[in-house]
């Protein structure tokens, strides 16, 4: 892959997802040189509350480890999956999918509070991939070409890959927890008998990040009162 290749497809990237994965980049890239360390980087509410640390609530959800394998494996995933989510089901809906983020990373801020969790990233991207597997529950998926099942099976095989490389499943678990939590608030309660839309989106982030079109020009604003209808056209005189 070209250097010019890896150029052009940051490019064209839709911006929450561009934003999302160079913060990532940024701060792994950050860590090698030694910049910081992952000291600084990781959540704990009390460094956070007490001692005015509030970057921990940004740089928590941005380190995935030296660049390796897992990297560059975690990286991937985070890429396509915010990557589909963007112009896929929130698509023109920049706003909602950054509501999202929002609301999963306070869902997984809070469960870390308990479970002690350090850093979020992974349990993030698990939550992505979670919610683009529960709106497209048709697809079908082929892991590694051992395995082939339907999307919504994803998370799951994914927590099962993690168990089998002794990883801790605690962070799939917490992913798949707070995109089930997002799924069931955002398309299954209000769809049901008596169900509401709870997650509505507040009206500064439609401000902020919705793209607005702009209104069309009413005749009798068009500049200088002249009516341009009554303009021959060349050839018609």
């Amino acid at each position: 892959v070209s250097m010019q290749s890896i150029l052009d497809a940051y490019s064209v990237m839709p911006p929450v997802t561009r934003a999302y994965t160079t913060a990532c980049v940024l701060t792994t890239l950050a860590v090698q040189l030694d910049f910081v360390t992952p000291f600084h980087l990781y959540f704990n509410w009390e460094l956070i509350v007490k001692h005015g640390q509030i970057w921990r609530l940004l740089t928590s959800f941005c380190f995935f480890g030296s660049f390796g394998f897992s990297f560059v494996f975690n990286m991937i995933f985070n890429y396509r999956y915010c990557l589909m989510l963007e112009e896929g089901s929130f698509r023109g809906r920049r706003a909602d999918f950054v509501y999202m983020f929002i609301l999963g990373a306070l869902f997984m801020m809070v469960s870390a509070i308990f479970v002690h969790m350090l850093f979020l990233g992974q349990a993030f991207t698990i939550m992505l991939v979670y919610v683009w597997a529960r709106r497209n529950p048709h697809i079908r998926m082929n892991f590694f070409h051992v395995l082939s099942f339907h999307a919504p099976y994803l998370p799951w095989v994914l927590l099962l890959f993690s168990l089998l490389l002794g990883n801790n499943v605690l962070v799939d678990f917490l992913g798949i927890a707070c995109g089930h939590m997002y799924y069931f608030l955002e398309d299954v309660f209000p769809r049901q008998e008596g169900g509401m839309r709870i997650l509505e989106t507040p009206s500064l982030l439609v401000y902020l990040f919705d793209e607005r079109e702009p209104e069309p020009i009413a005749e009798e604003e068009r500049p200088g009162g002249f009516d341009f209808a009554e303009v021959p056209v060349e050839g018609q005189m």
